[in-house]
């Protein structure tokens, strides 16, 4: 009998949920900067802060010592990433983008909010005994 392979996750930077939110947020710096100017300190300050949290707060709850608290961060993640989604939202009402390039971001922000609801699920699943 062979022993089980020992997990490939030895920092948040192998997990794929991290990679895409890290690639969503970088995605979100070059769409804000076609912004109008006036949104600078404004709508474009404010989804980049929610863009940037997501990614941020998977690796900050991966390196926690608990589950709990790496699921209190992937849900922290969770609601930056709606955020950053509502900003999409509004986003299209002032026409600060085109449609075609926030379909594609909103594609993102589901499949990415997909993989948080599984890695949460998976997590609390290991912590019950």
């Amino acid at each position: 009998m062979t022993a089980p392979a020992k997990s490939s996750i030895r920092s948040h930077r192998d997990l794929v949920v991290w990679q895409k939110a890290l690639a969503l947020a970088d995605e979100t710096y070059r769409l804000t900067e076609s912004f109008p100017k006036r949104e600078v300190y404004g709508m474009a300050a404010q989804m980049r802060a929610a863009a940037a949290s997501v990614p941020a707060n998977i690796a900050e709850g991966h390196g926690r010592r608990t589950t709990g608290d790496y699921l209190r961060f992937l849900s922290i993640s969770n609601g930056s990433l709606r955020e950053l989604d509502t900003y999409l939202d509004l986003s299209r009402m002032r026409k600060y983008a085109s449609d075609a390039a926030l379909d594609a971001m909103r594609s993102r922000v589901d499949e990415i909010g997909r993989m948080l609801a599984g890695l949460s699920k998976a997590l609390r699943h290991r912590a019950i005994p």
